[in-house]
């Protein structure tokens, strides 16, 4: 199985090709010492093999090309076609097993599983948002979700994202990220640079209850805190009400009520607010570039589970 699964330690941002986007960014943080969720990464030549070994490839190849964007249905129509070969051919056996034995070793009960694309000729981090991500997986379910994540390189979006930008016949695939899970009480998303004023010395941290999910998924308006950059002082703090929350609690994730006493309250502490702020600026500084990064607070530690390059300024 040499060459599909690598760990993070193993792993740095010249990977992209066989890890994704988001493995290589995983791996350059881990490397660089920041507080990254231990984790390996399914590489790429994983699937490329799944697929060759089943068959599957000719098939896909030749639905992607008679796909008509303009005709949704037939985005839709071949978009299930494709997943369905993908997720009910067999994984060779040695794959079955190496994933297991690399699960056991990071000796978690739970896990986030997630996709990590690899696209020849483009900003990989256009991707981000495009895959799928699995929270809170168990080594019950894990192959399951492995082949889950490399489906979801043929979901509609995905496929349309992949069409409109003339990448039918480049070669994009897909790795994916297997990190131990954190059960954060707060999470959040940081911008290294003031994604609305632009301001480089100016970075905002957003912040609420539960798994980070709520606040990509726009379930949330999350707390806001202004930091300058060169001084590490606060200079604003918008504080937003959360009612509701996503928890993994009777073994699923749940959207959860905030307890009323925590609901209007501030979700990191100032101290926590500038100990991270510090944390995002060595990343920005290591990175030599702004940054759009997620992390997660747990039982008094912060954890990053995720760097990318800002390509909005």
């Amino acid at each position: 199985m040499n060459g599909f699964i690598k760990h993070f330690n193993q792993i740095s941002k010249k990977d992209v090709d066989s890890v994704g986007g988001k493995g290589a960014s995983l791996g350059e943080m881990t490397k660089a010492g920041f507080q990254v969720p231990e984790g390996f990464v399914v590489t790429a030549a994983a699937f490329e093999k799944y697929l060759k070994e089943t068959d599957i490839n000719v098939e896909i190849r030749a639905r992607l090309n008679k796909i008509n964007l303009k005709d949704i249905k037939s985005v839709e129509e071949s978009s299930e076609i494709i997943r369905d070969l993908v997720m009910n051919k067999k994984m060779p056996k040695s794959m079955q097993q190496e994933i297991l034995k690399e699960f056991k070793k990071l000796k978690a009960k739970y896990v986030a599983v997630r996709s990590s694309a690899t696209a020849e000729d483009s900003k990989l981090d256009s991707w981000a948002g495009e895959l799928e991500t699995y929270l809170n997986t168990t080594e019950k379910n894990i192959l399951k979700n492995v082949k889950k994540c490399w489906a979801s390189l043929y979901a509609p979006r995905a496929l349309f994202y992949r069409i409109e930008r003339k990448m039918q016949r480049k070669s994009v695939s897909v790795a994916v990220v297997v990190q131990k899970m954190i059960q954060s009480e707060v999470s959040g998303i940081c911008f290294t640079v003031h994604p609305i004023t632009k301001d480089k010395n100016q970075m905002i941290i957003e912040a609420g209850y539960g798994l980070g999910e709520a606040i990509v998924g726009g379930m949330i308006t999350p707390d806001a805190y202004v930091i300058e950059k060169n001084s590490l002082t606060i200079l604003d703090i918008n504080i937003s009400e959360q009612k509701k929350m996503i928890k993994w609690a009777k073994n699923k994730n749940q959207n959860v009520t905030v307890s009323k006493e925590k609901q209007s309250k501030q979700k990191l502490k100032n101290s926590e607010i500038i100990k991270l702020s510090k944390i995002v600026r060595n990343i920005e500084k290591h990175y030599k570039s702004p940054q759009d990064i997620e992390w997660a607070y747990a039982k008094g530690k912060l954890y990053i589970t995720q760097s990318r390059p800002i390509t909005t300024l």
